[in-house]
């Protein structure tokens, strides 16, 4: 095959305690449903032999590009707060793929056949849940949030049962690797600390090489892991983002957004808003985000323990350090966004109180979180309850002056907001109308057509505002499953 494999597999030689060696198992008549052009490209590959039966093959798993090493990660998992054994129960990495830049990329197939961590699942995806973390992981990296994504989807000809037969698909999804909190855990559990420090040592090499050979390497991985989701989430908040599951197997130590299953962005500004229809307590609520991440990370830092300091004592006190200074991390990083948002370069005092102000607001009169921030920046009429309240007029003026003291002129904090807020976002009803129609009557130009308008979401083109109108009024909260 010419199409540009240039893979490697060096997570292949860690040892085999850290997964499985094991092929894709083989589906009946894969077709080609979608392929991420642009990504492709950006890899190395050629986009036009990606489209040939033999390529498609590779997607499906019924064939091997050259250079693959196919395997099933081992990892655990904190779910709910409950600890579990996991691993990859429906997915093979393939290998990794050295683009032109020198990157390292992992090359995954997600729904590829049972693997020893399926606990009694078939290994399979449907095609609807595939074609939804495309579209969701393709608007996050449009976006500028650090994500996953995704190369290619497969129908496979074959039907997956889940409460009906539906039709099975298989994706392909790039990362920067699938080294989570959870494969921590489970080295640290099952495991010796010689183990953890080879995985220690293998992401700082693959993920953090500046970090190098210093003493206290191990000290500065805790670091900089911290460091990154602080700003990843800080992200998600900032673009009404909620993911839905964020167990600990749900967090990349690369800091990159991973596995889309019951996520969706907000519509109605709540901070108490839930998706997930697992989600009964709302554990991961849009406001539990940073808590929640913070939680995650202090399951990291037990992993790193024996090798921060051979003292235990000393050891909890260096994490515990490292881990009070999440908060302090993320809150700036999301007031520097908020200001953004606002058109605001510099700081002053009362901005934590204007944005408190308005968002307090904005929950109070229902109004659309997105499409806000879209009216301020466009200078249009925002929503008819909080315009007709006297506490936002007196807010805008409060804005207006705090915009106004400053050196830079309309037009330039004008293009701060707009390249801070986006015109538009997968709004979950036009996320379901395209899914419909794919799946139900194989139509993708909902899908295509949604993709598009998502790909510069801070474009502000004509073309989007259809994609800003809000669903129809329902007494049913939008739900949100796994899709597994």
């Amino acid at each position: 095959m010419t199409a540009g494999w240039n893979l490697d597999n060096s997570y292949a030689r860690l040892p085999d305690k850290f997964f499985t060696r094991l092929n894709p198992t083989v589906v009946r008549s894969p077709k080609l449903i979608v392929l991420n052009e642009a990504l492709a490209a950006s890899l190395g590959f050629k986009v036009g032999e990606l489209k040939s039966e033999d390529n498609v093959a590779v997607f499906a798993g019924n064939r091997l590009p050259e250079g693959a090493a196919p395997l099933a990660q081992a990892y655990a998992a904190h779910q709910f707060g409950h600890f579990n054994m996991l691993g990859d129960g429906r997915a093979l990495l393939l290998g990794e793929q050295i683009t032109p830049h020198c990157e390292r990329v992992d090359i995954q197939l997600k729904g590829a056949g049972r693997t020893p961590y399926s606990r009694g699942g078939d290994g399979r995806a449907a095609l609807g849940p595939m074609l939804r973390e495309y579209i969701i992981s393709e608007a996050m990296h449009g976006l500028g949030i650090p994500t996953t994504r995704s190369l290619a989807v497969v129908a496979t000809g074959e039907a997956v049962i889940r409460e009906t037969g539906l039709p099975g698909a298989i994706l392909t999804r790039v990362a920067a690797s699938h080294i989570r909190v959870g494969t921590f855990q489970y080295i640290a559990n099952w495991g010796t600390v010689e183990d953890v420090r080879t995985l220690a040592d293998y992401t700082l090499q693959r993920h953090f090489p500046d970090i190098g050979k210093s003493p206290e390497r191990y000290l500065e991985l805790l670091k900089a892991v911290v460091s990154r989701q602080a700003a990843l989430i800080a992200k998600w908040q900032l673009a009404g983002f909620i993911h839905g599951v964020m167990n600990t197997d749900n967090m990349a130590i690369s800091g990159e957004t991973i596995d889309y299953g019951p996520c969706a962005f907000m519509d109605t500004y709540d901070p108490s808003t839930v998706f997930s229809s697992i989600d009964r307590q709302g554990r991961y609520a849009y406001a539990n985000q940073p808590p929640i991440a913070a939680w995650n990370l202090a399951r990291f830092a037990d992993t790193l323990l024996p090798l921060l300091h051979r003292d235990e004592e000393q050891a909890v006190q260096l994490a515990e350090d490292v881990l009070t200074g999440f908060q302090k991390l993320y809150h700036r990083t999301w007031l520097a966004g908020m200001r953004a948002k606002l058109g605001l370069f510099d700081e002053a005092a009362e901005d934590e109180d204007l944005v408190e102000n308005l968002l307090n607001m904005m929950e109070k009169h229902r109004a659309d979180y997105t499409n806000t921030f879209r009216q301020l920046t466009l200078g249009m009429q925002v929503d008819a309850n909080l315009l007709q309240t006297s506490e936002f007029v007196q807010w805008y003026e409060s804005w207006q002056a705090r915009v106004g003291r400053q050196q830079e002129a309309e037009a330039a904090w004008r293009q701060l907001m707009k390249d801070s807020n986006p015109a538009v976002i997968p709004r979950n009803h036009r996320v379901e109308e395209a899914l419909e129609r794919a799946v139900e009557y194989a139509d993708y130009s909902a899908m295509n057509k949604l993709l598009a308008a998502l790909e510069k979401p801070y474009a502000y083109t004509p073309e989007q505002v259809e994609f800003t109108t809000l669903p129809a009024p329902s007494t049913a909260p939008y739900r949100t499953f796994c899709g597994t």
